[in-house]
């Protein structure tokens, strides 16, 4: 027996409200959805605990360990970091070497990936073949590019030298067989595949508001300054969008690398994740291989979180102000 009790809803025989009940228990029509729902997810959480929680857990803990993934893992505490930092003097060459190609083969991506939207947003005709043609590049396999330009940069004769002869240049570089040159080589190749940032770019071009360029041209600004106080600042956040996945990027440098050169000249083109290979899959010390695989993600995430936080000072969003 239920009778009313005020507005709270109806009190049973044994004086408890009823509807406080019914907010304590689910009914059956929310468990039937939590359950299809949790059947709908399951592949995504099994792939996502299999594939990538359990290895990230197991690499944080073979960092510790000294493993050789034939005989089990040995608890080892800090071995591996103290060996990493203090011992071997390659992890030093091989994070300045990656260092380089951040410092350098970044910024010359960007600048190149802007520049090609920038003349691919013409109103011309046959444009969109352009367009086609330079973004084309930035899906060939990596490994058919590294086979590719292996040729195209051979000191005797590679396509580059010879044309280099042709225009009266004595000394040619000697590209991926010199120290001096090897990572310009790779920088080099880099702009091959600059089409990747271009489609970017050139997406956040083509959405830069008409009425801003027409108010700057009205006011006499010319083209570099429209450029300057207008474009940039609208392409301010794709800027930094491509900042960052290009510096993850370039702290995980290793397929042309691999390819191209095994890490030679002297050492040259060593980069961090060469390296990081060579330990876990030549010498079978993955637990070295771990700690060093952390190291990386540390460094990546310093790096990260200093971009983004000067973001603040430089990237502009359309309509923060109102």
């Amino acid at each position: 027996m239920t009778t009313e009790h005020g507005t709270g809803g109806t009190v049973g025989t044994n004086g408890i409200h009823e509807s406080h009940l019914s907010h304590r228990r689910p009914s059956c029509q929310a468990r039937r959805d939590l359950r299809n729902g949790l059947l709908f997810a399951a592949p995504w959480l099994i792939g996502f605990t299999v594939f990538i929680a359990y290895p990230i857990a197991a690499s944080l803990y073979f960092s510790f360990c000294e493993y050789d993934a034939i005989r089990g893992p040995k608890w080892v505490g800090l071995d591996n970091y103290r060996t990493m930092l203090l011992e071997d003097d390659l992890f030093w060459k091989s994070l300045w070497n990656t260092l380089d190609m951040v410092a350098f083969g970044l910024p010359v991506g960007l600048v190149a990936s802007l520049g090609i939207a920038l003349l691919l947003n013409q109103r011309l005709r046959g444009m969109a073949f352009y367009r086609t043609l330079y973004y084309l590049p930035s899906i060939t396999p990596i490994v058919a590019t590294s086979i590719l330009w292996l040729w195209l940069l051979n000191p005797q004769i590679g396509l580059i030298n010879v044309l280099l002869q042709k225009l009266g240049v004595a000394n040619v570089p000697g590209w991926l067989t010199d120290p001096a040159w090897s990572k310009p080589a790779l920088i080099l190749m880099g702009l091959w595949g600059a089409g990747g940032g271009m489609v970017i770019y050139l997406a956040a071009l083509q959405d830069v508001p008409e009425a801003l360029m027409e108010a700057a041209l009205l006011d006499g600004a010319g083209a570099l300054q429209r450029f300057r106080h207008v474009t940039l600042p609208m392409l301010s956040p794709v800027i930094l969008f491509n900042l960052v996945m290009g510096l993850i990027g370039s702290f995980q440098y290793f397929t042309q690398a691999y390819v191209m050169t095994g890490g030679g000249p002297q050492d040259s083109t060593v980069f961090y994740a060469l390296h990081l290979f060579n330990r876990a899959f030549l010498d079978f010390r993955m637990g070295y291989a771990s700690a060093m695989a952390w190291a990386l993600f540390l460094i990546t995430l310093a790096c990260t979180a200093l971009v983004l936080r000067s973001s603040a000072r430089w990237v502009y969003y359309a309509g923060e102000g109102a």
